[in-house]
């Protein structure tokens, strides 16, 4: 009897730091996607793939859609929201990401937040999943009954999953509720293929996660990474990469390279072990810090960057 494949795009749609790069990074199984307690990290749409013997999902995580509370403003917010509702048209699932224990402390957020999405979803027909996130930040679970209700009335035509994408509960049962959901066809990537993204784009973005975890205040909302040089030689001895980082201000340079360089020693330091990691190979990497004043709002720049643009390749 032959097996049934399916093969489908998924977006993972949603307000802010409501976890969608940690849950794209568990369904697929592998980092793919940056993690920060920051919200508004993601910048760009990231594809993660899981492939299994009967399917192929290529997961879309996407910025967050919501600016009710006010994360990210201007040229850069207004690329950002762009590829999100690209990959949203792009989708065969759509699979809504919420933040199970903000909405119980903050029942008032609920409506506001997920507001840019219940129109578009309203007549939806497409398969619509809602993930109910970081459900193991709290212990009586019966707490989540009023908030499973609300959106079962918000969005009637979605299935409600609660899950915990940081501790992994409920991603077996996720992955096969998606894969049932998808049209059936052949895989579009090959097995070993775990992103759609280039290596170069990963590595800038393993920076820019470094540079979100060492750093604090308003700074890594103002910075971008660009890998100016990528140089892998045939035998493949050691990969030798240069990156800049962009800073919006003088004062961000200073802080970016820390008292006696120890700020800028330390990102590279981690971000090297992040790349050897990735690749499979000797990295020496070195970083230059430079200043673009208000490059958040200088367009031609940012489609420079690649922000608001597809990774795909």
């Amino acid at each position: 009897m032959e097996t049934t494949h399916r093969c489908g795009w998924v977006a993972l749609m949603g307000p802010p730091n409501a976890g969608k790069s940690t849950l794209t990074n568990a369904l697929v199984g592998h980092k793919v996607a940056i993690v920060t307690s920051k919200p508004q990290t993601t910048r760009n749409r990231i594809t993660g793939i899981l492939t299994e013997p009967d399917a192929q999902v290529i997961f879309m995580d996407t910025p967050g859609v919501h600016a009710m509370r006010g994360h990210t403003r201007g040229q850069l917010g207004k690329l950002m929201i762009q590829s999100a509702w690209q990959s949203f048209s792009a989708a065969n699932l759509i699979l809504v990401v919420v933040d199970a224990d903000l909405y119980l402390r903050h029942e008032d957020f609920l409506e506001k937040d997920l507001a840019p999405l219940l129109k578009p979803l309203e007549e939806e027909e497409r398969p619509v999943i809602v993930a109910v996130n970081k459900v193991d930040l709290f212990h009586d679970k019966a707490r989540m009954l009023p908030l499973l209700t609300r959106l079962s009335e918000m969005l009637p035509h979605a299935e409600i999953f609660p899950l915990s994408a940081l501790r992994r509960d409920g991603i077996r049962e996720l992955r096969k509720l998606v894969i049932e959901r998808l049209p059936e066809g052949p895989a579009q990537f090959p097995a070993d293929q775990l992103s759609t993204v280039p290596v170069r784009f990963m590595a800038a973005e393993i920076i820019r996660e470094q540079l979100f975890e060492k750093l604090y205040q308003e700074v890594p909302y103002a910075v971008a990474v660009e890998i100016e040089q990528w140089d892998e030689p045939d035998d493949g001895s050691q990969i030798v990469v240069h990156a800049a980082i962009y800073v919006a201000r003088p004062s961000h340079k200073a802080m970016v390279i820390g008292r006696a360089g120890a700020g800028i020693k330390a990102i590279g330091t981690a971000a090297r072990k992040a790349m050897i990691d990735l690749t499979g190979k000797k990295v020496h990497l070195e970083l230059w810090v430079k200043v673009r004043e208000d490059w958040v709002e200088d367009t031609h720049f940012l489609h420079e960057m690649g922000f608001g643009a597809e990774n795909d390749v």
